[in-house]
C-alpha cells in the first residue's frame, strides 16, 4: 500500500482540528495517492507558516508474517 505523508525535518505533519503538529511517525496523517493536490495544498501552508524542510514523501506500508 502507498500512501502520502508530510515531514518537516526529522518529524512528521499531523492535521488536527485546522492545526499542524509536529508528531512521531505513528501519529502522523496520511493520505491515499488520489488526494495529491489535497496535500500540495497543506504543504503550501506549512511553508506560509514557518515550517522548516516541509517535503511530501510516499510511505509504503507492507505486510508480511512474522
Amino acid at each position: 500500500m502507498e500512501l502520502i505523508i508530510i515531514k518537516s525535518g526529522r518529524d512528521y505533519i499531523r492535521f488536527k482540528d485546522d492545526n499542524y503538529l509536529l508528531v512521531r511517525l505513528d501519529k502522523a496523517s496520511v493520505f491515499p495517492l488520489d488526494r495529491m493536490e489535497q496535500v500540495r495544498q497543506h504543504e503550501s501552508r506549512l511553508k506560509e507558516q514557518g515550517f522548516n524542510n516541509v517535503c511530501i514523501r510516499k510511505l509504503i506500508l507492507t505486510e508480511e508474517d512474522i
